[in-house]
């Protein structure tokens, strides 16, 4: 009943983040769009991951590597908010205990960071306007940079981490590392929509 709960929340969030963003076309089968997501994972990093946050989406990216790059931004930016959320809310044993500093709050600001980066990626991609345009290009840079920013963020946690004891750190450092796999695959599919990248795939 969790997994089906956390599925509906999935595709919930992709429907919402995405609509506004979605331009008119042509209908797309669901199986079409699922196998296109699939597809598409493929080439990250982790692919298990990417299927499984994504897949929830494919109603609304249908065919389109730009709606399915910005879903992905939206997921690394949503785990990056419950990780910081995780920390902040005590969840993390050093803040429970009232320490302010050290490597948690470290993290929770990192975490912020990538979120607010990734938010900022998402938002950048509504504005791209025609592939091969100066637009275009300038904008997928921006994202490009602006996503590699949050993946240091997330690199930058782990090695705090690293000094930390395992029972304050490791229910933190699996949070981060799922905000790292989220990040890694939306630069992945993102990185994918520079024009010699394509070409190379085809």
């Amino acid at each position: 009943m969790r997994r089906y709960h956390h599925h509906h929340l999935v595709l919930l969030a992709c429907l919402l983040c995405l609509a506004a963003a979605a331009s008119p076309s042509a209908a797309v089968a669901p199986a079409v769009a699922v196998d296109f997501v699939r597809r598409s994972c493929r080439s990250t990093e982790y692919p298990r991951v990417c299927e499984s946050t994504l897949v929830p989406c494919a109603p609304a990216v249908g065919r389109s590597p730009r709606r399915l790059a910005r879903a992905a931004l939206v997921v690394g930016a949503d785990r990056a908010r419950n990780c910081s959320a995780y920390i902040r809310g005590g969840g993390a044993p050093e803040v429970a205990a009232g320490k302010k500093g050290g490597a948690m709050r470290d993290c929770a600001e990192l975490a912020r960071d990538a979120e607010e980066r990734l938010r900022q990626s998402a938002a950048e991609m509504e504005r791209m306007g025609r592939a091969g345009t100066p637009r275009f290009a300038w904008a997928l840079s921006n994202v490009q940079t602006w996503a590699s920013a949050a993946l240091t963020d997330t690199s930058t946690c782990l090695d705090s981490l690293a000094q930390e004891k395992p029972k304050d750190r490791d229910a933190v450092r699996r949070r981060v590392v799922a905000v790292a796999e989220a990040t890694s695959n939306a630069l992945a599919l993102v990185n994918r929509l520079h024009p010699a990248q394509h070409r190379r795939l085809l």
